[in-house]
């Protein structure tokens, strides 16, 4: 039931969409200019380099970052291998 709903939810709401989605652009009134306003072929070239150095900056941090947490994560299972390879930790008597 709930899925159901959830699914109809988000046709409607793909629908409204793609419905209106034509008419935002057709009634710029700045004439189809986006923000930047007016373009020319060196401002685009530039744009499109900074995004190709954009993800492989990206990748190259969230690598990073991944590999400092597995390195956390390996010698916190280390430790609980010596701890629990140790005698001293078992308990008993």
């Amino acid at each position: 039931m709930r899925r159901t709903r959830i699914l109809v939810v988000l046709l409607a709401f793909s629908a409204v969409l793609l419905a209106l989605a034509p008419d935002a652009f057709a009634s710029s009134s700045s004439g189809g200019q986006g923000w930047f306003g007016e373009t020319n072929d060196t401002t685009i070239t530039n744009a499109m380099f900074i995004t190709i150095v954009f993800f492989p900056i990206v990748i190259t941090v969230f690598s990073l970052i991944q590999w400092r947490l597995d390195k956390r994560k390996h010698a916190r299972v280390d430790a609980a291998k010596r701890r629990a390879a140790s005698a001293d930790w078992r308990g008993g008597w």
